[in-house]
């Protein structure tokens, strides 16, 4: 039976509907805002995934090509191969919070798949995915102790807008998707261009307000379709081998948590296992997994309670302390600029090459073909953290890392025209531990700066961690990889002294109120300040002169007529160019032309050249000509190159000439002026012009 319900948001309806499509998944549903359509699918194998201490949950995103009326490029004309950059982030983005709404110790094979089917190029499609995957979840048996439901939030001239669209998100200095359930957020992503933190909280307060109708449309959904949820027993305690274990590691478990080394306190926290296993699975063999899930337990109840009742935190730092910084900066002699940034054991280095606009990223994207002048990749070798793992491409972690952190320098960047070159930062973690992206934001910004490149301000982040017990909340600044791991709260702030250009959060409780949020922006804003401090004292602005190994880039804008005239015949005219003076030359269709080379001279050299092939005549103006052809009425010269004027018999002297030949022959080289220039664009030439006049004296 097909099922429908329909709610208002942003001042479009919004429509779920289920029951007659992918009906053998545990769960789906078809939404419909605008003309833009997701099919979001949930299913569940019966099959227990053993051995595991993850829920083995797959998001999956895929954006179809016929969704806009476009068949895919490529050989084989068709979605195939690995997903794109917008993919994998939204992925991410639907991933992040419904993964902790699944019980505890859940382990049966679940995946969630949005598809688009439609767009309209208004409407995006990625916060509808996310109020999908929910929505289907919540109408199936998988035990999902959701609904939650998501909403985009911009700011066009001071006033909020939900779900925006795409012509709208071009003049927004807020772009935000917030998830929550009835009671709280769950998670933020975005970005800003420099709001303050009271602002900020204004459009998380917003969004979530903006939600709640699709909360209460999902559950009028789930009373037509009643479904009969799966009961999930979780792993059922034994109550002897938990007493075992606590009086075998309870005790030393604190000692090993306050360990500040992380290396150190990794091997203590092994040796202690081992321990624990020698003694325990003596009298309980085969129970290694019990075990470890009853050590995990203690481990996260005995750093939790040392914060709430002791006040103390795993390193001995205050709450709202920052780790110790180290900055380098152009430590690289051969790149084009380069930066280390060090906070605590978390260590970048972050390393910018510039290039020509041919380096550019071309994106292709329902919305259309764009480019990419400014990229930042985000690398995590097993190394930094003390693992051995085979290398292999970019996961989601490291795109989204490096999508955030990309957002966060970009708003700093110069404005189009004002740099040309393409830019690329690259991101080794050379240590992690905890906020390993927001060195990465910290390192670019610092690494731009040494680049030459006229960045408007710097940037830093950090990343605010939360344990809550009850009504009490502690909030943490600068967090370590294992206050995140038993923390409830991963919330990353960027920005620079004006305000906030990129966040995001993810909570691993039920959500986060207004109070919590705001004590955390106050806070991440005192942290940032401290940082910026710190690296304005290794490099307050950005260097005066690019690298001497980083290309010059002179550009230069000619008729879009005379483009053919510098590419020649079969390129030969541009190709010329390149070998006489060994620069890159680029030329798009609106006649811009960017010349790049090492050598400022050969960028001259090459600009000259193109300048003369693309020089127009000027009324007034004087030219050495060459005579190209002569008839009774004149002759015919060439000023520039393919550009020819006629010189009228009467223009050649001041006498009456009655032969032009008496006068001018062809390939004879004059010295003329052009004296009018009509709406054919047809020259008119004078040689008298330029002539003394008989009995002048110059």
């Amino acid at each position: 039976m097909k099922y429908s319900v329909q709610v208002d948001v942003g001042g479009r309806p919004l429509t779920i509907e289920c029951g007659h499509m992918a009906r053998q998944a545990s769960g789906s549903v078809l939404m419909r805002y605008g003309e833009t359509v997701v099919l979001v699918s949930a299913t569940k194998e019966d099959r227990v995934r053993e051995g595991i201490d993850f829920v083995p949950l797959m998001v999956d995103y895929q954006e179809m090509s016929y969704a806009v009326g476009r068949i895919p490029g490529g050989f084989f004309r068709r979605e195939i191969g690995r997903p794109s950059e917008k993919e994998t982030l939204t992925s991410r983005l639907i991933d992040r919070p419904i993964r902790p709404l699944f019980p505890k110790g859940y382990s049966f094979e679940t995946q969630v798949i949005a598809t688009v089917l439609s767009v309209d190029l208004a409407n995006e499609p990625d916060v509808i995915a996310l109020s999908g995957a929910s929505a289907a979840l919540h109408i199936s048996n998988i035990p999902f102790q959701g609904p939650i439901a998501a909403v985009r939030v911009g700011r066009v001239n001071g006033e909020l807008i939900i779900n925006p669209s795409l012509k709208q998100l071009d003049e927004s200095d807020i772009n935000l998707v917030v998830a929550g359930s009835r009671d709280a957020v769950v998670m933020v992503e975005g970005g800003a261009d420099f709001v303050s933190e009271a602002d900020m909280v204004e459009a998380i307060d917003f969004g979530h307000r903006a939600l709640l109708p699709v909360l209460d449309l999902q559950e009028e959904l789930r009373l037509m379709v009643q479904p009969e949820k799966q009961v999930f027993q979780g792993i059922q305690k034994d109550p002897a081998l938990t007493e075992a274990v606590e009086r075998t590691a309870a005790e030393e478990m604190l000692a090993v948590m306050t360990t500040a080394d992380k290396q150190l306190r990794k091997e203590r926290k092994k040796i202690l296992r081992q321990r624990v296993f020698d003694e325990i699975l003596i009298e309980y063999p085969d129970r290694e997994k019990e075990v470890e899930g009853i050590l995990e337990e203690i481990e996260k109840r005995v750093v939790r309670r040392m914060m709430v009742e002791q006040k103390h935190r795993i390193d001995g730092r205050r709450f709202d302390e920052i780790r110790p910084i180290t900055i380098e900066a152009g430590l690289l002699p051969r790149t084009h600029g380069s930066a280390m940034f060090r906070r605590g054991e978390t260590q970048v280095l972050a390393v910018v090459t510039l290039g020509s606009s041919s380096d550019e990223q071309k994106i292709e994207a329902l919305s259309g073909e764009t480019f990419k002048s400014f990229m930042l990749h985000y690398n995590f070798p097993p190394y930094s953290v003390g693992e051995v793992r085979p290398l292999r491409g970019p996961g989601r972690r490291e795109i989204g890392h490096g999508a955030l952190a990309e957002r966060a320098v970009k708003a700093v960047l110069p404005r189009d025209g004002e740099f040309p070159y393409t830019i690329r930062v690259v991101s080794e973690v050379l240590e992690s531990n905890g906020s390993s992206s927001m060195a990465t934001v910290c390192g670019a910004s610092l690494a731009l700066m040494d680049a030459g490149v006229p960045i408007r301000e710097a940037v830093a982040g950090i990343a605010m961690g939360l344990i809550k017990e009850g009504e009490e909340f502690i909030i943490l600044s600068d967090i370590l990889g294992d206050e995140d791991h038993l923390g409830d709260m991963d919330f990353k702030v960027t920005g620079s002294e004006n305000g906030i250009t990129a966040l995001q959060m993810d909570i691993k409780i039920s959500g986060i109120n207004r109070a919590i949020l705001e004590q955390a922006l106050e806070q991440a804003r005192i942290g940032r300040l401290f940082i910026l401090n710190k690296m304005k004292e290794i490099l307050s602005s950005p260097r005066p002169e690019l690298s001497p190994f980083a290309p010059r880039v002179v550009s230069i804008m000619i008729n879009p007529e005379k483009i053919r005239d510098v590419i020649g015949p079969g390129g030969k005219v541009i190709r010329s160019i390149v070998a006489e003076t060994g620069a890159k030359i680029d030329i798009d269709d609106s006649g811009r032309v960017v010349v790049m080379s090492p050598d400022a001279q050969a960028c001259e050299k090459a600009i000259d050249r193109i300048k003369r092939l693309t020089q127009e005549a000027e009324v007034g103006q004087t030219y050495m000509a060459r005579v190209v052809r002569v008839t009774d009425f004149g002759a015919f010269a060439e000023i520039l190159p393919n550009i020819e004027g006629l010189i009228h018999i009467s223009q050649l002297e001041h006498k009456r000439v009655r032969k032009v030949s008496d006068v001018v022959n062809e390939g004879d080289e004059v010295l003329v002026k052009v004296i009018d220039i009509d709406k054919d664009g047809r020259i008119r030439l004078s040689r008298k012009a330029v002539l003394e006049k008989p009995g002048e004296t110059r």
